[in-house]
């Protein structure tokens, strides 16, 4: 165990300096290249920084609007149809919000584990499925917005429908494995 840990403190360092150790003796210019991929980078954040605008000010008047607790609230019963726990219901603004923002779902769960407890039923549950799923709108803001791709129709159905299915796993997982 030791040796892992040493390792891991050792290898961001040692990349720091063998990768433009190597490009120097390769003859490759090291500070150009960087100045060059640094600038491609910025181009890239300032091409994006209005989609990325337009889905932080969405998902802001999409709480501040009271239109998650209202989904929330109407997404109950199909939780309760379901034979669920009743309790089950307050991981629903996570399971909505997950899709949106990474940092909003994150302070959701952040919420519930410590209502909740982390070893409770809704703090596991919360974990679980901040790990299997993604932040798909913010994916298709920045990742797709990047490069300039419009047409994206397909790959927000796949990435909700599989934000779904890692509300359903997570679910079930938690409640066999706990």
């Amino acid at each position: 165990m030791n040796i892992i840990a040493e390792i891991s403190r050792w290898a961001i360092p040692l990349l720091l300096l063998l990768i433009p150790l190597l490009a120097y003796l390769r003859k490759v210019p090291v500070y150009e290249s960087f100045v060059a991929g640094a600038e491609d980078g910025f181009k890239t954040g300032v091409r994006i920084l209005p989609f990325l605008i337009g889905m932080l000010v969405s998902i802001r008047v999409f709480i501040d609007s009271g239109a998650l607790d209202l989904l929330a609230r109407l997404l109950a019963p199909i939780f309760n149809y379901f034979g669920l726990d009743p309790n089950l219901t307050a991981i629903i603004p996570l399971a909505i919000l997950r899709p949106l923002s990474g940092s909003g779902a994150l302070g959701v769960a952040t919420q519930l584990i410590n209502q909740y407890g982390p070893d409770s039923l809704i703090g596991r549950l919360a974990s679980t499925l901040q790990g299997s799923t993604d932040t798909t709108f913010f994916v298709l803001t920045v990742y797709f917005g990047s490069v300039g791709i419009r047409k994206y129709r397909y790959a927000l159905k796949v990435g909700l429908l599989a934000d779904l299915v890692g509300l359903i796993a997570s679910i079930w997982i938690v409640h066999r494995v706990f």
